[in-house]
């Protein structure tokens, strides 16, 4: 069976070579017993292989029972994967067999495998090498013959570093790993999924299906789909719904495009959480780096704004910010060589015809906290105060942006 086939039989729609790699793998690892680890974002169909994998394997007339390891109760997670005796643990009225033991033949997914506890994770690595296991409350070793097919959306090398999930298993499970691309790694792929969704849809709701202008094709490829192919479905259902007229264009389409902090052209407030490994000169690099890029982008902005503005006041005003946070002196900090220098601003070279004030110096402070409440008071001065207008400048949710106010006491 070839890989065409394949997508017909298991309804996968796209031709990029990464989906097509994923695909080629799943069928060459079909045919043993090999333990297989697929790994990819949230909503990039990584649930259909561990089928096409059973299908095309000699367990294919064994049970397939597939476990959303997230979805289960720390406390009940054992018993659903191993079983229990009566009176094992209170509720336990009757003797009960787990998935290991009801698939014995088989095949077991194990979605969001990063999400078992530790002592879970002892059990399953047990089980993976010599085939064993024991029911909640038993002493009896039980053997079981299952292939393991696990999946994840978390980076587990990461979550190993944290203590959260064993080494050992990790390699354990890692035999074949399988990598499913998200949607902006497969753009060729993303008008054909979309028709195929709007075709759907229409007959389901007995409508003419969706049709998309040129303009409204080189949007909806060039979006960054966080929620990849659940995303891009519940859009398309939503349109089919909503919209009367089916030929959509750009502007329309944009209207359904939630947008997301990667898309915005305001600098990033930096309030994410360092990574426990570095110094903290590295994390004050880093920092200053991701300002340089942010800081270059504004003054592109701000030039161009120049060129259009007509208020005398306002082009001060502006050249003056723009004086501020001229890359450059980001530039000048990133090269000297004691880190408890104070950063000292000098002149910035002309943009246009007319020229700066020269020799201004101004001392800044780099403090994120300060950096963060600056941009919060821009922007809630230019809505006017308006909460959920300034949040989405910002890139931030209107609840944060009430929290980050209360705890900078901004009036």
């Amino acid at each position: 069976m070839d890989i065409q086939s394949i997508k017909l039989r298991f309804g996968i729609i796209g031709n990029s070579h990464l989906l097509n790699r994923a695909i080629d793998i799943a069928m060459q690892v079909a045919s043993t017993d090999l333990t297989v680890l697929i790994t990819g974002e949230s909503g990039t169909g990584k649930e259909v292989f561990p089928q096409i994998i059973h299908q095309m394997s000699s367990r294919k007339h064994g049970n397939y029972i597939a476990v959303n390891c997230g979805a289960i109760p720390e406390g009940t997670i054992d018993s659903e994967l191993f079983g229990h005796e009566k009176g094992s643990f209170t509720g336990a009225h009757e003797a009960r067999k787990g998935y290991f033991e009801v698939a014995n033949g088989g095949t077991i997914f194990l979605d969001e495998v990063a999400e078992l506890p530790l002592s879970t994770q002892v059990r399953l690595l047990r089980v993976l090498e010599v085939g064993e296991f024991m029911k909640v409350g038993s002493s009896k070793v039980i053997k079981t013959d299952v292939r393991v097919v696990a999946a994840t959306n978390v980076n587990i090398p990461e979550a190993i570093e944290k203590g959260k999930f064993r080494q050992d298993l990790f390699y354990r499970l890692n035999t074949v790993p399988i990598y499913i691309p998200p949607l902006r790694e497969r753009k060729e792929d993303i008008h054909l999924l979309f028709r195929k969704f709007a075709a759907d849809f229409a007959e389901k709701y007995r409508m003419p299906p969706l049709r998309l202008t040129e303009n409204a094709i080189t949007v909806l490829e060039n979006y960054r789909w966080p929620g990849n192919i659940r995303q891009l479905k519940n859009i398309t259902e939503q349109i089919s719904i909503i919209e009367k007229e089916k030929n959509i264009t750009e502007d329309v389409l944009r209207k359904y495009l939630p947008k997301t902090q990667s898309n915005t052209k305001l600098p990033i407030l930096y309030n994410q959480e360092p990574d426990e490994h570095f110094t903290e000169r590295e994390l004050l690099y880093k920092v200053l780096f991701d300002m340089k890029k942010d800081i270059t982008e504004l003054k592109k902005i701000v030039i161009d704004i120049l060129d259009n503005e007509q208020d005398d006041d306002a082009r001060k005003k502006t050249k003056a910010l723009l004086i501020k946070h001229t890359a450059d002196d980001v530039d000048n900090h990133l090269n000297t060589k004691n880190e408890n220098v104070e950063i000292v601003h000098t002149p910035v070279q002309p943009v246009k015809e007319e020229q700066f004030h020269p020799s201004e110096i101004i001392e800044e402070s780099l403090s994120l906290q300060d950096k963060e409440k600056e941009m919060i008071i821009k922007a809630l001065d230019k809505h006017r105060g308006k909460r959920k207008n300034a949040a989405e400048e910002l890139g931030i949710s209107e609840r944060t942006l009430y929290r980050k106010i209360k705890e900078y006491k901004i009036r």
